[in-house]
Formats: C-alpha cells, sequence, structure tokens
C-alpha cells in the first residue's frame, strides 16, 4: 500500500465506521455509543459494570430475540472492556506507538528472515510419513496406510498455510506456487479459497458479522450475534437463525469433535465452490492462479480417488473405511485451526480499539514444549502470528518473548493455554452459547404459550 500513500496527516488518525454499519450498531448498542466521537467507547470500570448490570436486568425483562442478543452482546462488550486497557484514543495510541516500536525491533532482529534448514527438517518429516503410507500400502495393510496418509495431509499443510502468507520464499509466484503444489495437489484443498477467507479472517477476526471462519450455523455459533440472523459480508449471504440452529446450538459443545473429524469433506465443496465462482476468477495479474489450481486438484483426483481408491483398494468396505479414517485423522488440524479463535471474545468494542489490542483480545496460543512444535505446526502461536502473519513459523518462538514484554508493557492480557486447557475454554464457550439457545427457546415457548412477555 505504500506505493499509494501520497501523505501523513498533521493529527492521530481516527478509525471511522461506515455510517450504514455505525447505524446498525447503535439500533442494540446506543447507550454504549457517543454519537459525538463517531462510535468511540470510553468507559470506566465502574460504568462497565453498570452496563453489566442492566444487560442482565434486560435478560428478566425482556424476552424478544433482538432484546435477549442486545442484552447478551452487551455483557460481552462490558466484560471486554473491563477486562482490557480502555479503548480510548490515547491509550490506544499509546499501545500503537509501543507496537511499532516492536515490529521495527523485529525486522531489525532478524526475525522475517526464514530459516530455510527447518523446511529441510519438515521435509524429511514428510517424505517419511508419506513413504510409510506407501510401504503399508503395498504391504495390503490398507487402514494402517490410511493412518499415515492422514497425519502426512495433517502436517504438511502446515507449510501450505506458510506459503499463503508468503512466509517461505516472500515471492508472491513462488509460495503461490509451493501452496498450490501441497494444497491443491497434496490434499485437494483450493489453497486460493483459503487465502480469500482466511486474509479477511486476520483483518477482522472474530467479528461475526465479517469473519468467515465463525460463520457455521446452524452447526456451530460462538457469538450471541448470530441470534439475529446476520448478513455475512464475505460470502454476501444471510446466515439465518431457524429452528435447525435452536435444535443444533445447544448441543454443539457434544458436536464439536464429531463434526472436526469430518470437516475435511466440507472443505473438499468449498474449494471447488471457490474455483468456480467469480471470487477466483477476478485476480488481475495472479489470473493464472485458478488454472492452476483447477489442474492441480483434478491431478489430486485422478490420483486419490482412481488410481488409489478405485485402482488400488480391493473392495468396497475397505475404500470406505480408507478414506473414514485417513480423513478422520486430520481431525487434529481442524481443532488446532479452532482452537485459536472459538473460546475467545467477539464482542466489538468500537473503531478506537488498536489492531494490537484487538487481535490479543480474541486469539489464543496454546503452550507447548519446543520438542512438540512439529505437531502444531505453528499454530500453537496464533496470537503472534496475527500480530506479524508474514513471520516464518519457525522464528515465532523466539518472537513469543518480545510479545509478552509488549504485553506486560501495556497491560492487554496475552491469552496462553495448555492443550487440553484450550480445549476446555472452547468447549465452555460452546456450551455458554449453548444455553443462552436454550434460554432464548424456552423464553420464546412460554410467550407462545401464555401470551406474556417476559423470561421466567
Amino acid at each position: 500500500m505504500r506505493a499509494y500513500r501520497i501523505g501523513r496527516i498533521a493529527q492521530p488518525w481516527r478509525n471511522l465506521e461506515p455510517p450504514i454499519r455505525r447505524a446498525a450498531i447503535r439500533q442494540h448498542h446506543d447507550n454504549l455509543y457517543d454519537e459525538k466521537t463517531q462510535g468511540d467507547i470510553i468507559l470506566d470500570e465502574t460504568e462497565a459494570r453498570s452496563i453489566q448490570d442492566k444487560a442482565d436486568a434486560l435478560k428478566a425483562e425482556h424476552s424478544s430475540r433482538m432484546a435477549f442478543t442486545s442484552a447478551m452482546e452487551q455483557k460481552e462488550i462490558a466484560e471486554g472492556l473491563a477486562s482490557m486497557p480502555s479503548v480510548d484514543e490515547h491509550t490506544q495510541l499509546a499501545i500503537a506507538m509501543d507496537f511499532r516500536a516492536l515490529h521495527e525491533r523485529v525486522k531489525s532482529e532478524g526475525f522475517y528472515d526464514c530459516p530455510y534448514i527447518e523446511y529441510g527438517k519438515e521435509l524429511i518429516r514428510y517424505s517419511l510419513l508419506f513413504g510409510t503410507f506407501i510401504y503399508f500400502l503395498r504391504a495390503e495393510w490398507y487402514l494402517t496406510s490410511a493412518c499415515f496418509l492422514g497425519m502426512f495431509w495433517q502436517q504438511i499443510m502446515f507449510t501450505a498455510h506458510d506459503a499463503g502468507h508468503r512466509g517461505i520464499t516472500g515471492n508472491f509466484v513462488a509460495d503461490t506456487l509451493i501452496g498450490a503444489f501441497i494444497a491443491d495437489f497434496c490434499c485437494g484443498l483450493s489453497i486460493g479459497w483459503w487465502k480469500s477467507s482466511h486474509n479477511v479472517h486476520h483483518l477482522i477476526t472474530n467479528m461475526p458479522e465479517h469473519d468467515p471462519d465463525l460463520q457455521n450455523v446452524p452447526l456451530f455459533s460462538t457469538s450471541p450475534t448470530y441470534f439475529r440472523s446476520i448478513l455475512s459480508t464475505f460470502y454476501n449471504f444471510t446466515f439465518v437463525w431457524d429452528a435447525a440452529a435452536d435444535f443444533l446450538v445447544p448441543y454443539q459443545k457434544y458436536t464439536y469433535y464429531p463434526i472436526m473429524a469430518i470437516a475435511r469433506f466440507n472443505l473438499y465443496l468449498l474449494s471447488w465452490l471457490h474455483l468456480m465462482s467469480p471470487r477466483a476468477a477476478n485476480l488481475g495479474s495472479a489470473w493464472w492462479t485458478r488454472p492452476v489450481e483447477i489442474l492441480f486438484m483434478a491431478g489430486y483426483w485422478t490420483v486419490f480417488g482412481y488410481g488409489l481408491l478405485w485402482c488400488t483398494l480391493p473392495t468396497w468396505p475397505i475404500r470406505v473405511a480408507f478414506v473414514l479414517i485417513s480423513h478422520c485423522i486430520t481431525m487434529l488440524l481442524h481443532v488446532q485451526i479452532t482452537l485459536s479463535h472459538w473460546g475467545m471474545p467477539t464482542a466489538d468494542l468500537g473503531p478506537t480499539e488498536s489492531f494490537p489490542q484487538r487481535q490479543l483480545r480474541t486469539t489464543m496460543d496454546i503452550d507447548c514444549p519446543a520438542w512438540l512444535d512439529f505437531l502444531h505446526g505453528g499454530l500453537q502461536f496464533q496470537a503472534i502470528h496475527h500480530l506479524f502473519p508474514r513471520v516464518p513459523r519457525h522464528n515465532l518462538r523466539r518472537l513469543q518473548v518480545l510479545v509478552r514484554e509488549f504485553c506486560d508493557k501495556t497491560t492487554i492480557k496475552y491469552e496462553c493455554y495448555g492443550f487440553v486447557e484450550g480445549n476446555q475454554v472452547v468447549l465452555s464457550r460452546l456450551e455458554e452459547v449453548g444455553k443462552m439457545v436454550e434460554t432464548l427457546v424456552k423464553c420464546q415457548k412460554f410467550m407462545a404459550e401464555t401470551g406474556e412477555s417476559g423470561l421466567h
């Protein structure tokens, strides 16, 4: 974007909201947003507690879906305001300046330099997994070979993630080809689809209306915002909250792992839908990526679908079992992807919240010993990765030290949990939202039966 910069403003920059969004927000949060400051939130802890008390009172007093949803959103905003540094302009400007200083240190200390020797180690690991898969396949231990193919997919996609962020060579063409070879040819998944959604996810992390990684209604809901049915700005599609969501979301704590086990099948669908959509065709000078992806994905299905499943495996029961085992093994990857954000806040604290504070507020890291880094593939450092998306993942553990110092200085909480504890945080959030839905459904049922208004 530097090529388009024409100057600098004399005063500190004030983030603005599009008027249409500001109107929609104030419809539900007019007691939190000050019209004179264009949506800025400047509240002390006492005021935040007052808002939470008001939200609790509103929950007991009103029973309509919109009122209940607004009450839950306001409660979560109050919790966010109470747990983070003030979102007034002075405080957030200081945080932004500290972050700029941190970024200069990241650049000067070589954190953007890719340690290519680490990719040599990665290549050895991938080769061993793929070679073991081939060995057991030739030995006709088909289901054992399926396990190693699943582990190969789980591991190699970490490098596709690196390539998608241009974190390997730094060259768009080279990293795109690396990513397409791994994701499209080796795994049957579109790197273009992933980049189109993942870039948006990085920009507006955990914003229910905008972040496609959260938009999974009716299977899952991690935010009460979805109760009102929202228009996704990414998909340009309204996620309607219907009877299916009322039924499924209260059980999402229990369906989370089973659905993660088969999530890969959905990625196949999303990949092809993306490549067939205008979004994949309108890429300007990167037009060539679409035919490359189609060619690679056709190659994947030729090798995996025809060569392996049809020509090599002897019977239909073995074919079905092979597909299920190899795909369910990748459940770990889908859990790792969702672990970083699904248990974290989705409340919008207003346009004055700085980039580093929002990223750290909505993202958790996973604490693991260094020898286990290969298993998580950099996804254990998602908060740090969200601050510096193009820092090669093998440098993130060293960078964690500087980020902790930054958080200590700015008093922004750095959320880091063990893998088991992190899973508990996600399940707790899924259960919390599920109970909100149960309360809402019971209230609406009571109103339908009695004609009375109010939660009881």
